[in-house]
């Protein structure tokens, strides 16, 4: 290993905090076996594709095409009840089933993501196969989204396309574990922050751009397809799947495979691993108390900018009576809004921490949510103008969260900790969705869910205030 070089004086921007041994922060992490290192760009960029090649599972699968409008609407319905049309109560109750189901099976994809992901990564560690796994995942994902083509417009599909897009959402991610373990590979102390700012950037940008081809085809009537059982919607299903082959290449093809860590634990059976994960948090709390109160942190914050994303599209037809095409452009712009504004945040992470970041994106969300809702009477202005200002703090913080967590990772330990951050967001995944339900509920009123969302955050920024990170990993 190289020697390590003096780490630059960050006094002036940093929190002071006591020694190492006092604050719980770890000092040996995989990042230091980095130092020095010059990584090629090829390998970087790679791996930075890798977040534009699956986004299309999150932005048109999930969000905004395949099951916004079309496995919950009235094409699944039996046929009776979808020929009472909008307004009858039978009918609004059949596409009220139709959401609860949809959402019932991605909660069970998410119990399975949360009991999952920390013991896959953490099996990956111990192998020395995070590429591999990543790989498997990433075939998955693409297996998935092309049998979503044999989901068509009847009420009998339905339960195989939520099934579908819930396995597809497992299996990504779980490939984000390793995928995010990875970062330490492609990165070095210096540049950690810039380089997983150019991932999340390019999962923004690349959302956009599938997203935008998506409203073409759409717009030009898909260009003659046959409308019949779905067609258009299981062809776009396709095309994203294509896409993920065709951009998740790389990173296969130009970034090495991980050897196991010299300190990597035995093997065990993949029942045994939970008994040591237990053992592992037990020692995670002991020994990088900082390192553990960050994954809680994080976990209630992240919940909150979830709902953001959740909710935004929700709250800009009801509360601001944005149109379809409003609804969308603004979905384009605000991707790409996060997208640039997480890239450019990247630099500063690695000049003034990960730490520095996040807060400051915290408290941005906190003050632009507050103004939102506050000027909710005001027209759709107020939610271009704060909508957009909200998404270019989004970005930031959750790439600066996942920079701080890799510089605070011990070597060999990544897929295992990074399974326990996505474990930990799930685990809090139910607050903002509960906050935003009551308090529309309680008052009456939409717009008062901008504010529960907006508590979220807040709670989290409260969190974050009180978890320390040791100088070097500023």
């Amino acid at each position: 290993m190289n020697e390590k070089k003096p780490a630059r004086d960050h006094s002036a921007t940093t929190v002071t905090v006591p020694a190492v041994a006092n604050t719980g922060a770890i000092a040996a992490v995989g990042l230091d076996l980095q130092e020095g290192r010059v990584i090629p760009r090829k390998q970087v960029w790679s791996w930075a594709l890798w977040d534009w090649a699956t986004q299309p599972f999150n932005t048109v699968i999930l969000s905004f095409i395949f099951t916004a409008l079309y496995l919950t609407t009235d094409v699944f319905l039996p046929p009776d009840i979808a020929a009472l049309g909008e307004g009858d109560p039978i009918y609004d109750a059949g596409l009220s089933e139709l959401s609860s189901q949809y959402g019932l099976a991605i909660g069970i994809a998410g119990v399975f993501i949360a009991l999952l992901a920390p013991v896959l990564g953490q099996r990956s560690d111990a192998m020395g196969r995070r590429k591999f796994w990543l790989g498997l995942n990433t075939v998955a994902i693409v297996v998935s989204m092309l049998l979503l083509f044999f989901v068509q417009g009847s009420a009998q599909y339905f339960v195989l396309g939520i099934s579908l897009v819930a396995i597809g959402s497992v299996f990504t991610e779980i490939a984000g574990v390793n995928y995010n373990a990875m970062l330490v590979q492609v990165s070095t102390p210096k540049t950690v922050g810039k380089v997983s700012g150019l991932g999340w950037g390019f999962g923004y940008i690349g959302g956009i751009f599938a997203l935008v081809i998506v409203v073409v085809a759409y717009s030009a009537d898909w260009f003659g397809v046959s409308e019949e059982n779905g067609l258009p919607f299981r062809l776009v299903a396709v095309g994203c799947a294509v896409w993920s082959i065709l951009f998740a290449l790389p990173i296969f093809l130009n970034v090495p495979e991980v050897a196991p860590s010299a300190s990597a634990r035995a093997k065990v059976n993949f029942f045994a691993s939970y008994g040591v994960l237990v053992k592992d948090i037990r020692k995670l709390f002991r020994e990088a108390r900082q390192t553990f109160w960050f994954l809680l942190a994080s976990a209630v914050y992240r919940d909150g900018l979830a709902g953001i994303f959740a909710f935004g599209a929700v709250i800009g037809a009801v509360t601001f009576g944005f149109g379809f095409l409003e609804v969308v452009g603004f979905g384009i712009a605000a991707n790409l809004v996060a997208g640039l504004s997480t890239i450019i945040a990247g630099r500063f992470d690695d000049r003034f921490g990960p730490r520095a970041v996040i807060l400051f994106s915290l408290i941005g969300l906190v003050v632009a949510g507050t103004a939102v809702f506050a000027l909710h009477d005001s027209g759709k202005i107020v939610f271009w103008i704060g909508g957009l200002i909200l998404c270019a703090f989004v970005g930031p913080a959750q790439s600066s969260s996942r920079s701080l967590l890799a510089r605070v990772t011990p070597a060999g330990r990544e897929g295992e900790i990074f399974g326990l951050y996505a474990t930990t967001g799930r685990a809090a995944s139910f607050i903002s969705p509960l906050l935003w339900a009551g308090s529309i509920a309680l008052f009456g009123a939409q717009y008062w869910g901008i504010l529960a969302i907006t508590l979220v955050i807040l709670a989290g920024l409260i969190l974050m205030l009180f978890v320390k990170v040791a100088p070097k990993a500023h």
